[in-house]
């Protein structure tokens, strides 16, 4: 037997081992849930695309990365409201980056619209609907992010209270809630905690919290601690009661929002109906349909029936929005 083949056989056996070792040592140190803990903290501390917006507690929000164009975008009516529905929808981006895409989205409808052929009326509508898709979208990421914080908060709740019957105190139990929940709701808590810890009073710092989500459940629950701190009370049953109240008004919300899918839907169909139909005669006749924007009457009557279809949209939202 040749032991030199032997020994060279344990030597690549022992490579191949170390080096499986260490592929796997380097995926667990980046996707292991420590890592992804450290990875929350830090996106929390410096902010990150696509992650959870950073809060910072030692200075104002920025609007922009430059300080000349901060001050000048400060005069702008309705630029602070912007800024806030990017912090509410969770987004690192700045106010001057939202206006710079929803102006490049705009430049694209009139693009569209000179690529189709359209009048000068034609541009100004693809315009708006192109200015007004990430205004929309950043809409809907709020509302997203709002809905899957509510639908974590009661368990937050119970783990908060459960930690408290135990006997930590309650900056303890955010930490333990910053710690074990998902994302959305663990980088606002983990907000609190680390704001508490650099000296910031506890009540602050919950109603920046309340600032950042505007969500009535997070609300209550803002307010009942706030009450407890100052009236004193048992403040583990006052959570676990949040957290049933909560549960209830969701499975409520739920069966409301079985209930008037339909009538949803109704307005989806009958909202989209129009501009499919403009949409498909306009590529079958296309002179058809530019007479609509070309002659005066037609512009009246585009207007009218924008006007008349908008009066429906919020009709019918005002029957099927149903709050709880």
């Amino acid at each position: 037997m040749d032991y030199r083949l032997i020994l060279f056989g344990v030597c690549v056996f022992g490579a191949v081992a170390l080096l499986v070792w260490g592929i796997y040592s380097s995926i667990h140190n980046v996707k292991g849930e420590q890592a992804q803990r450290v990875a929350r903290r830090l996106r929390n501390a410096i902010g990150d695309d696509g992650a959870e917006l950073a809060v910072s507690i030692t200075k104002d929000r920025m609007l922009s990365q430059d300080p000349d164009t901060h001050r000048l975008l400060l005069r702008l009516p309705g630029i602070m409201q912007l800024d806030q529905l990017l912090l509410q929808s969770g987004r690192s981006w700045t106010a001057a980056r939202m206006l710079v895409v929803i102006g490049v989205s705009a430049l694209l409808g009139a693009v569209l619209a000179m690529a189709l052929g359209l009048p000068s009326s034609g541009w100004l509508v693809l315009a708006l609907c192109g200015a007004f898709l990430p205004w929309w979208e950043l809409n809907r990421a709020k509302a997203r992010r709002i809905i899957r914080i509510e639908l974590l908060l009661p368990d937050a709740l119970d783990m908060m209270s459960r930690a408290m019957k135990a006997g930590h105190a309650f900056p303890t139990a955010l930490k333990m809630v910053a710690d074990e929940m998902p994302l959305p709701l663990s980088a606002e808590f983990r907000a609190v905690f680390d704001e508490v810890n650099f000296g910031v009073a506890m009540p602050d710092a919950l109603m920046s919290m309340a600032q950042r989500v505007p969500s009535a459940d997070l609300r209550y629950f803002v307010v009942a601690v706030l009450i407890q701190r100052e009236t004193g009370g048992n403040l583990t049953e006052l959570l676990a009661s949040i957290s049933a109240i909560i549960r209830d008004r969701l499975r409520l919300l739920a069966q409301v929002r079985v209930m008037s899918a339909e009538g949803k839907m109704s307005a989806w169909v009958l909202g989209s109906l129009p501009f499919a139909v403009g949409a498909m005669m306009f590529s079958f006749n296309r002179d058809f349909m530019t007479i609509l924007f070309v002659d005066p009457l037609g512009r009246r009557m585009l207007m009218g029936a924008a006007g008349m279809m908008v009066l429906g949209f919020l009709v019918i939202r005002k029957i099927t929005k149903i709050r709880i």
